[in-house]
Formats: C-alpha cells, structure tokens, sequence
C-alpha cells in the first residue's frame, strides 16, 4: 500500500480535506447506480461473533491461521488442520447474520426483476454468511468453509454436516492449555462419498501460499468493470489482490464508499468514509434505516 500512502500525503499538501462523511450523499449514488458492488472482509462478521483468526487476538490454541492454513501444514498434520477447520466451522453454525449482511441481501432482493439494476457481492470471508442472510449473487473469492475438495479425484461438494465425521466430534478444543490427543489416523478425517473414491479431503479454501482461482478473479474483473458504486465494507485493505480492487475502481472515477470501525491503508483514496459498526452503517447505507 506505500503508493496509497504517497498519495495521501501528497494530496494532504494541497489542503485534501479527505473523505466524504456525507451519507445523504453517499446514498443519492447508490440510488441512482445500476451496477452495485460490494467488497466484504473479516470486520462485517466479527460483528456477528465470528473470530478473524488474523493478527493480535487471532490466535487457535497456539497457532494463527497461517500456521495451519497452508498446504505445508495440511500435509504434515492433516488431523491437526481438520481439528481448527472443525472448531471455526462448528463456530459458524452457532452464529447468525447482523444487520449489514441482511441491508444487503434485502437490497439485493429489491432489485430482483429490475434487468437495469444489480448488486453482486464479493467476499473474501468463508463463513456464508452473505448466502445464510439470502445474497444470492456473491463470489467468494477464499473459498467455503463448508464445502470441501477431495485430494483423489477433485470433487468439489457442499457439506455442513456436524459434526463433519465422528473422529471430530467433541475435537478442536481452542484452549490454548489444551492437551492434545493423539492425532486422528487418515482414515478417519473427512473422506470423499463420491463412489469407489474414498479420497482425503481438505476444506475448500484458498490456503497461503495458493493462488486464488483464475476463473473467480476473470468474473470478479467483468463485474468490477461494470460497476458504478462499490461499497468496501470491514476489510482493512491489506490482503491482495483484493486490496487492489476498490483503490483501482476509484482511479476509474467509480464512486467508493467505505465502511470501517476505523480507516484503513486506502481510506484516503476514496470519496466517502462512514467509521463505526458495519451493522449500523450499512442499513443506514442502503435505506433500510434513517440516519441518526
């Protein structure tokens, strides 16, 4: 993000007066849109109880995600991945969308029959939330935490089942004075049910060290290109290529609205800035609630 900052500090010189906290404003450009789009991260679910697993706090027993979430790691304990893929999951099924996944899945509705209008969510959480609050046009650009991928034969399928095999059941334990069982043998972790595969599985995730999907960020670029409003909503505008997206689509002169508990690296890149929780924000946003 240096060239963000460079630019910030160039534009501070010129008496830059940085975003917009206007929402009436803000609100006029999302009415008059016709190609909406909405970039989420961590922050929008962390309202929703949902641990973001990155940075202080984030923290699995002893591990951060990215200890374990690595095809490295996968391969040289598979039982103890499973296990933190097990707990998040087993988290997820206990949580409920807020009110800024619902403004957008209701916005979202409100533009169903309307060929002119449309709003496409892209997401870098695997929680599915957006889908469990009724978003029906949303790419996820990380993956589901529950579908999965077998290593064998490559299917992906969805599965929410809970627990995902019985070997995990009452495992996964966050604790970090948490004294390990033995591992799980292989044979016992998630397999694949298609017939004669009975494959490894591992969870449907873009790891570190992986690329993200060719074929997701060819659709994420037609949709990006199309669109004429972007709200970016709890993302803090760090992990790529994501971060590239909404600083790119207001050097196009799209209008970009951010939605933050606090400003990120690109905050001063964009038109508008509403700091506080995405749950009160947005609704307010999209015109589902009035402004305070």
């Amino acid at each position: 993000m240096e060239h963000l900052h460079e630019a910030s500090s160039k534009a501070s010189l010129h008496n830059y007066s940085g975003p917009s906290t206007k929402m009436s404003k803000f609100r006029k450009f999302v009415e008059e849109a016709k190609r909406i789009v909405i970039l989420t991260g961590a922050g929008v679910s962390a309202e929703s109880g949902i641990p973001t697993f990155r940075g202080a706090g984030g923290f699995w027993r002893t591990y951060q995600a990215q200890d374990l979430a690595s095809p490295k790691a996968f391969h040289r304990s598979p039982s103890l991945v499973w296990e933190f893929y097990h707990y998040r999951r087993e988290l997820v099924l206990t949580k409920k969308p807020n009110k800024a996944h619902i403004a957008i899945a209701n916005y979202e509705k409100a533009l169903e029959g309307n060929p002119d209008r449309t709003l496409t969510v892209i997401t870098q959480n695997i929680d599915n939330m957006h889908q469990a609050a009724g978003s029906k046009n949303v790419v996820e650009l990380h993956g589901n935490l529950f579908k999965t991928k077998c290593l064998k034969c490559g299917d992906v399928a969805w599965n929410a089942d809970s627990p995902i095999c019985p070997a995990l059941k009452d495992r996964g334990c966050p604790d970090p004075d948490y004294k390990n069982l033995a591992p799980i043998p292989e044979k016992d972790l998630p397999r694949c049910k298609k017939p004669k595969c009975d494959g490894l599985l591992r969870p449907f995730v873009v790891w570190f060290g992986e690329g993200l999907d060719p074929k997701v960020l060819q659709k994420v670029d037609q949709i990006l290109q199309d669109c004429d409003c972007c709200l970016v909503i709890g993302t803090s505008s760090v992990v790529y290529p994501a971060a590239m997206f909404a600083p790119q689509l207001a050097k196009r002169g799209v209008c970009v609205g951010e939605f933050n508990i606090e400003a990120s690296a690109a905050t001063n890149a964009f038109q508008f800035y509403f700091e506080g929780p995405c749950s009160k924000t947005v609704p307010v946003a999209l015109g589902f609630e009035d402004e305070e």
